[in-house]
Order: structure tokens, then sequence, then C-alpha cells
């Protein structure tokens, strides 16, 4: 069973040994403390007793941006992510917030197809926007009405 709760400043390095695992261009350290705080609605996945996945969202008014969402390896492909970001949406619906934005690369499929099934829409593109191993490729932006 996967218990869904706050991922707290002490989670920090558990969480970022699993943004290291999953990302081929993961977030340094540095970057992964400073989005942390108030404005920060910041998720943990559980399962087997252990840190399974997080979500990073930014909250400003009433929007939020997915920053960052990463399932370990170990618990991969067993809903973890969409339980996340469904939590994620009911407690930003809780907070009046209206929109969820989040940014994907366009080869990531998967996650692609994870987010539709979720409602979120195709917004725009950003055309070479992430680094990857033979070169740059683009982002889908992606916006799901709450």
């Amino acid at each position: 069973m996967t218990i869904i709760s706050e991922l707290l400043p002490e989670d920090w390095q558990s969480a970022f040994a699993i943004e290291t695992q999953c990302h081929s261009h993961p977030w340094s350290a540095a970057t992964f403390q400073a989005n942390q705080g108030e404005r920060f609605l910041n998720l943990r996945a559980d399962d087997e007793g252990e840190l399974a996945g997080f979500a990073i969202c930014q909250v400003v008014l009433d929007e939020a941006s997915l920053f960052n969402i990463a399932v370990s390896p170990t618990f991969q492909r067993r809903g973890i992510a969409r339980q996340l970001i469904t939590a994620l949406s009911e407690q930003l619906l809780e907070r009046g917030v209206m929109m969820l934005w989040l940014e994907v690369r366009a080869s990531n499929l998967a996650a692609i197809a994870l987010y539709e099934s979720l409602d979120f829409n195709e917004v725009s593109r950003r055309p070479n926007y992430y680094p990857s191993a033979t070169g740059r490729e683009d982002a889908l932006i992606m916006a799901l009405t709450l």
C-alpha cells in the first residue's frame, strides 16, 4: 500500500538519491534544496516502508507548477506517479488553485501518456529546452484545469 504525505526537509537526501537515479540530467543538490519552503507543496510516496517517490510543486496564487516528479526504479510501474499527481491535484484544489502546469521532455512518451490520462492537455512546445545525450530536445508544456 502506498502512503502519500508531505515531503519534509529532513527527507531531501533520500529524495535526492531518487532524483539522481531517475533523471538523465538531475537537479543539483543545491537546486533540490532550494525547491522547498512555504511556496511549495511537496509530497512523498512511501511503499513497503520506504520512500518510493516524490513530487515537487510550486504554488503561486491560483496556479501551480509541477517542477519535478520521480519514482525510484525499484517502485516504477506500480502507479505511484499517478497517486502522487492525484493527491497533489486534490490538495491544490483544496487550496483554491485553478491550474496545474508542467513541462515534460518530448521524448518521454510514458510520462506524456500518464499526464494525458490524468486530463493534462498540451499547451505549447519549447524548442531545445532540455539537455540530452545528443544535444537538446523540446519540452512540451502541459496544463490541467483543476
